[in-house]
């Protein structure tokens, strides 16, 4: 199908159950090849919220088949003759979450890939998988054995960082690093991550990398608490277990980070958790939507309510190069990737402590091409 000697093959979701453990096992045929693009055999790839959100439909009609997973790492088995960045035969590579945009090759004139903003790309966005390419080329992600994608977004990994690690720091990571990093987390700040799951466990280690004076997790239960202590919270507030929780900590905070994904969360007793100026950042995307807001917390602290996605390769290589000097380390489980059905299902439940990343247990480095 693609002409190459090797196949493209990996987990397809058919339909709206996939997400229910339903994928299937099948060869895909990957975008048309452009002498920008590169062949990855994926070493591993992480499992993001954002796969069984897509899986499900739950963000919008997918279209199927669809093989999720943007935390990808491998190496570079094939390299066009126009490749960008350096990238050749045998580097270890990683993809996020965006795997192409227009970068300004189309008629019309995008500002915002000018100023190299690309994963606000509003021309043509393309996510690393459920997306199509300017060529006309749909995009499969990392459940796979290859992955095809042009060069510009793919970003050489530090030879620090292990394959395990850096999946997952390509979207978790980049979302709550890329953020933190914008408004200015750092020493003298007061940061609030909410969620401790996958993005939340990020989120307090890179406010920790950043130097933040006080770094406070907010969940519902104590279950975790030990668990963000031992990643560099100073601090733990759970919502379920004391009612006098906003009492206790009303305008403590300069910046709160929110990875919940719900629509039933307390969000404007958040808001209130934000000192005079005080900056809300919203990652997490719920299904539903977010709660109803009040005016109130906003009008009377002059907070400003924002949100972001993911980063742009340059985020990317900022964040690795932050968790090589501070020795920043995720905490994950490995699972083969012939287990992916399954693995999904758990981290819907809420298994994970604190990301899942498939390893294709049949990989073998690449010899680099001098």
């Amino acid at each position: 199908m693609s002409g190459t000697d090797y196949k493209f093959e990996g987990w397809l979701g058919l339909d709206k159950s996939s997400a229910e453990g339903n994928m299937v096992w099948g060869e895909f045929e990957p975008k048309t090849w452009e002498e920008t693009d590169i062949d990855i055999k994926i070493e591993c790839c992480g499992i993001c919220g954002s796969d069984i959100h897509t899986l499900r439909s739950g963000w919008g009609p997918t279209q199927y088949p669809c093989c999720a997973g943007h935390e990808v790492v491998g190496t570079v088995v094939r390299a066009g003759t126009q490749v960008e960045g350096g990238i050749k035969v045998g580097d270890r590579v990683g993809v996020g979450a965006q795997s192409d945009c227009c970068r300004n090759r189309t008629d019309k004139e995008c500002k915002i890939c000018a100023e190299g903003k690309y994963n606000y790309c509003r021309v043509h966005h393309v996510g690393t998988y459920n997306g199509v390419y300017l060529n006309g080329g749909k995009s499969y992600g990392g459940y796979a054995t290859y992955q095809r994608v042009p060069s510009f977004f793919a970003v050489k990994i530090p030879d620090e960082i292990p394959s395990s690690f850096a999946a997952p720091m390509l979207c978790a990571g980049v979302t709550t690093y890329a953020p933190l990093k914008f408004h200015g987390v750092g020493p003298g700040k007061r940061v609030g991550v909410i969620g401790l799951g996958g993005l939340g466990h990020f989120g307090v280690m890179w406010a920790k990398a950043l130097g933040a004076d006080h770094i406070i997790c907010i969940s519902r239960s104590s279950s975790k608490k030990e668990d963000a202590l031992a990643m560099g919270a100073t601090g733990f507030i759970a919502t379920a277990e004391d009612p006098e929780w906003l009492a206790k900590n009303r305008s403590s905070l300069d910046v709160v980070l929110c990875t919940a994904s719900s629509s039933d969360m307390p969000f404007n007793e958040y808001l209130s958790l934000l000192d005079l100026d005080g900056i809300f950042i919203q990652v997490g995307a719920p299904d539903e939507g977010l709660p109803q807001i009040q005016q109130y917390a906003l009008i009377f602290n002059r907070i400003k309510l924002t949100g972001s996605l993911i980063g742009s390769p340059e985020d990317i290589r900022d964040m690795f190069r932050l968790a090589v000097e501070k020795k920043v380390e995720p905490w994950v489980k490995e699972i083969s990737m012939k287990d992916a059905n399954q693995a999904i299902l758990d981290f819907e439940a809420g298994k994970p402590r604190y990301r899942y990343v498939l390893k294709n247990e049949d990989y073998t480095p690449v010899a680099t091409k001098l």
